[in-house]
């Protein structure tokens, strides 16, 4: 059963818990039972409600919205026994990934549910931008705690220029490439995304710094070049939004080739 929630006072960066006190719970936009790019092995995926970034190019701008207090939530017990149905077909890799909108700004429902998930022997991947994250209380406390339930973090880098990373989603990416910093300093192992948009997130000089900068971490797992995809402009168009990259074609194989011989080259 659903449970009614109210955000808590730390609005920025909320969780959520049952008014009457109890179980946790988050607010979900959708679930996937089969994801098998969304982390190791095959994962049930869980989307969460809320991001402040405005990618352009992204494909999911329906989770967008923050929740409010008429909405109403899933309690951490529900989501892991959804999951569970599906666990004869994780193998030994799977496990659940939680996504969004922004994950992060949902940290106090997400630490429940990870530390649940623990409990239950569940292996756990964050897929996030980062955007929310800074080394302030309360926030701090709660991402380290968090990343001690963590088992991979599939950590999206968008732009490594933080005015190019500006005009793309709206935010610079300071407090992101810390994040990224913070994560190595922990050993959490991560996986890098980056989406490679023909014209705003391809060119070889920027990839080459961005490459740098992975050089300078110590648990990247893997680096994986996203080709941009138009797939979600229809959202754009029933919500009302004004999609800016109706001219921009998705990438050739040979820029993605490109893009990947870059970013996955080791120093």
């Amino acid at each position: 059963m659903s449970l009614p929630v109210k955000p808590m006072s730390d609005s920025k960066h909320y969780g959520l818990t049952s008014q009457s006190g109890g179980e946790a719970s988050l607010f979900v936009h959708s679930t996937e039972s089969f994801g098998s790019v969304d982390g190791p092995g095959v994962r049930f995926i869980i989307f969460l409600k809320g991001c402040h970034m405005r990618c352009r190019y992204c494909h999911n701008p329906d989770t967008w919205r923050m929740a409010g207090e008429a909405d109403t939530a899933m309690s951490v017990t529900e989501l892991l026994d959804q999951a569970e149905r599906y666990r004869a077909y994780w193998g030994a890799e799977g496990g659940i990934t939680v996504s969004g909108g922004e994950a992060l700004l949902q940290i106090d429902g997400l630490i429940a549910l990870f530390e649940e998930a623990h409990r239950r022997g569940i292996n756990t991947c964050l897929d996030t931008a980062a955007q929310p994250f800074t080394r302030r209380e309360p926030f701090y406390s709660k991402f380290l705690r968090l990343m001690k339930s963590t088992d991979t973090v599939l950590l999206d880098l968008k732009h490594i220029d933080s005015e190019a990373h500006r005009q793309l989603t709206g935010h610079g990416n300071e407090n992101i490439l810390d994040c990224a910093r913070c994560l190595s300093e922990l050993g959490v192992p991560v996986w890098i995304r980056h989406v490679l948009v023909p014209g705003l997130t391809d060119d070889e000089e920027q990839l080459r710094r961005l490459r740098a900068f992975i050089d300078t971490l110590t648990n990247v797992q893997r680096v994986e070049v996203l080709p941009y995809h138009t797939l979600g402009v229809f959202k754009w168009k029933e919500l009302g939004l004004r999609y800016t990259l109706d001219d921009v074609p998705v990438p050739t194989a040979e820029q993605v080739a490109r893009a990947e011989q870059i970013l996955q080259a080791k120093a």
